[in-house]
């Protein structure tokens, strides 16, 4: 079965810098978010914050979001954690290879570049 250091080969093969957080969990430093990647029993979470919830008027915000999940996201969903909006995804441990790893990530990343000036302008809006 794989495990933590079949991830941090993927971490060291992506290239992009990393460091680990807690025993199972690292944080990687994208171009413009951290993503936070941990093993959670047979599974491997990838998660990234977007950006903070509006105070107000965020019904426009909801359905962008569920829009863009059904068009942009290929890999994870956007999602509300608290008061943010994230990005959020989960894949077996067991048969995650490496271009699925790198799939995510990279998927993540052009996520938040194309999404979040869109995005962000519901905080103004509010």
């Amino acid at each position: 079965m794989k495990g933590q250091e079949d991830i941090e080969s993927y971490l060291l093969k992506i290239g992009l810098p990393f460091e680990s957080i807690a025993q199972g969990m690292w944080n990687i430093k994208a171009e413009h978010e951290n993503l936070v990647v941990s093993i959670a029993g047979p599974v491997v979470v990838f998660r990234t914050k977007v950006m903070d919830l509006p105070p107000s008027n965020r019904e426009p915000l909801y359905e962008a979001l569920l829009r863009l999940n059904t068009t942009d996201m290929v890999h994870g969903a956007f999602g509300i954690e608290d008061n943010s909006i994230v990005i959020v995804n989960a894949l077996a441990l067991e048969n995650l290879d490496f271009n699925e790893f790198s799939d995510v990530v990279d998927d993540f990343t052009l996520a938040v570049s194309k999404h979040y000036p869109t995005l962000s302008k519901f905080r103004a809006a509010a």
